[in-house]
């Protein structure tokens, strides 16, 4: 089968990587605890704007934010052996300025994908199952791709969406993966 699989928010931890350089660029004490909706930078900054915010993400003496983030426990084993018996395709939506920093993200930490695709119109790329966090793109592939199985998985700043499957860790994933294939 072919696995749909998104990046920040399931396999990186981007609430984790943009909230610890927060705190040590600006002396703050925020919390990953207090990440609970989609865009929880525009009332945990000082940022006038999300575009504020984007543009400082985006400057980094060693590459963007998303150049550095750290892997969510258990991703990538359990993309690993995903791998042996079904084709990983990455689905992630970056801003134009994160594309090679996420390529370089996905070849340092040796990411098991045959395809990558960069695109807000994650839906257009065919896939069986799709594991995502965004609360727009769980509602865009479950209404337009009806045939796949679409997972939530299951953070604080998303909701359930019916006819699609809760996912609450890796191990879950693999397991309804696996089932599903019998």
């Amino acid at each position: 089968m072919r696995l749909g699989i998104d990046l920040d928010g399931v396999v990186a931890d981007f609430s984790t990587g943009w909230v610890n350089r927060y705190n040590d660029e600006f002396g703050s004490n925020v919390s990953t605890d207090q990440v609970d909706s989609w865009d929880a930078m525009d009332h945990l900054t000082h940022f006038e704007s999300k575009g504020a915010f984007w543009r400082w993400a985006a400057r980094g003496v060693h590459g963007s934010v998303f150049r550095h983030l750290e892997t969510y426990p258990g991703a990538l084993e359990a993309l690993g052996r995903l791998s042996k018996g079904h084709e990983v395709v990455i689905i992630t939506a970056k801003p134009d300025w994160a594309v090679h920093d996420t390529f370089a993200w996905i070849a340092d930490r040796r990411i098991p994908a045959r395809e990558v695709h960069i695109t807000e119109s994650k839906w257009q790329i065919p896939c069986d199952v799709y594991l995502d966090d965004s609360p727009r793109q769980i509602a865009e592939l479950h209404t337009n791709r009806p045939e796949a199985m679409v997972c939530r998985y299951v953070r604080p700043w998303n909701e359930s969406v019916p006819g699609t499957t809760d996912v609450h860790g890796w191990a879950e994933f693999e397991t309804l993966v696996n089932a599903r294939r019998r």
